[in-house]
């Protein structure tokens, strides 16, 4: 008697097999750190510490992961409810990009099963201690923010409302709070190195200007994952929700850009802007992709009704806010890119990121197709509490 294996007709598509293919290589290279330690497969050196790992998951994933608690702070705090449809993509894409901060983490200084050290023997002066703290606990909040989805698609409808009765707005806010506590720490690890970031990044007030950079990017990742999210499965864009997130990033953006010259201003580095070769170039870069392009485009209303140009708007805030993170943790450290000099990461380094940010890819996947991920444009807070039915997918 043969046994028939019915492997399901999504699992067999060429995307989701690459995108299989490069999570099993980079979960074969983490095996390969974990057991032959970080010199098998990084180019990492006590002179580069920092690398490809803390610039891409940790910092950069962090600040990715900010449209969770700004989304999450307008439907809930601010009782926007007509935002309700972006709140659960943008919960479930934070959540994703914070396991990645967090298995990233693990990879990047190895011995896992002593993590309980940092909680037990704690070091309340250290800004890694307290973000290493909010990183763990938002990733909790977050899980918790998101799990009402997953008891929907099995119908239990008593745990739902229960959530959102009680548990969801001290959630938010409590996200909020950690939020603004670690996205603006992450900036402040980087103090205590004045004499080795280039002085074009380094500033006592860099707290402040992540914090206002990640809330920002928060509101691009929206509208990113939105455009992204009705490609890949057929549904409509939510378009006159999206024109009205855009409406507002030219505000934030342009407040990020008058203090990023108030503080070069203040302390006497306008100089520095053309006469610092390689890094006035990324520096302008920078201040092109993150600042200029997108409120040229989110400032006309003509754009925003476009699904193309909010696209394009959101593309380019994010990968300003990218070069921004890589800027401050790599690249103005001294490692420096497109040369021979200083370090520069192996394959097997960026296989693991490629292979963690494959991986989070087929989970939302997943989760798109078989639990109730996308909300109808005009339910609410009230009406998610009434059963949805289960996003269609092959099983």
């Amino acid at each position: 008697m043969k046994i028939k294996i019915r492997v399901p007709d999504w699992l067999l598509s060429p995307n989701v097999m690459v995108l299989i293919g490069l999570t099993l290589l980079g979960f074969v290279a983490a095996l390969i750190r974990f057991s032959k330690g970080i010199s098998a497969i990084s180019n990492l050196t006590d002179a580069y510490p920092w690398g490809f790992w803390i610039s891409f998951d940790i910092y950069t994933g962090v600040a990715l992961g900010a449209g969770a608690f700004t989304m999450a702070a307008v439907v809930y705090i601010f009782d926007l409810k007509k935002y309700t449809p972006l709140v659960r993509p943008s919960v479930l894409t934070g959540f994703l990009g914070y396991a990645m901060v967090a298995v990233g983490l693990l990879v990047d200084l190895g011995r896992p099963e002593n993590i309980w050290h940092m909680i037990v023997y704690q070091n309340h002066t250290s800004f890694l201690f307290e973000i290493g703290i909010c990183v763990m606990t938002y990733l909790t909040v977050l899980l918790l923010e998101f799990i009402p989805v997953i008891f929907e698609g099995f119908n239990l409808n008593g745990l739902v409302h229960f959530f959102h009765k009680w548990l969801t707005l001290p959630l938010v806010i409590l996200g909020v709070v950690l939020s603004t506590l670690h996205q603006s720490s992450l900036g402040s690890l980087t103090l205590i190195m004045p004499e080795k970031l280039h002085a074009l990044w380094w500033t006592p007030f860099i707290p402040i200007l992540f914090f206002v950079s990640a809330m920002t990017v928060g509101l691009s990742m929206v509208i990113f994952e939105s455009e992204m999210s009705s490609r890949a499965f057929n549904r409509s864009i939510e378009i006159h929700l999206l024109k009205d997130v855009a409406k507002w990033i030219p505000y934030p953006t342009g407040l990020y850009l008058l203090l990023r010259f108030a503080q070069l201003t203040y302390e006497g580095k306008l100089g520095l802007l053309f006469t610092s070769g390689y890094f006035s170039f990324l520096f302008w870069v920078e201040i092109l992709l993150f600042g200029i392009i997108p409120i040229a485009i989110f400032s006309q209303k003509k754009l925003r009704v476009s699904p193309d140009w909010v696209l394009y708007g959101s593309v380019s805030a994010v990968l300003g806010l990218v070069l921004n993170r890589f800027d401050v943790s790599w690249i103005a450290l001294g490692g420096r890119i497109f040369t021979t000099e200083g370090y520069v990461p192996s394959i097997l380094e960026v296989s693991i990121s490629v292979g963690m940010v494959a991986a989070s890819l087929l989970a939302f996947r997943y989760i798109a197709l078989h639990f109730p991920l996308f909300v109808e444009e005009d339910h609410h807070i009230e009406t998610a509490l009434q059963p949805h039915p289960v996003a269609q997918g092959s099983d």
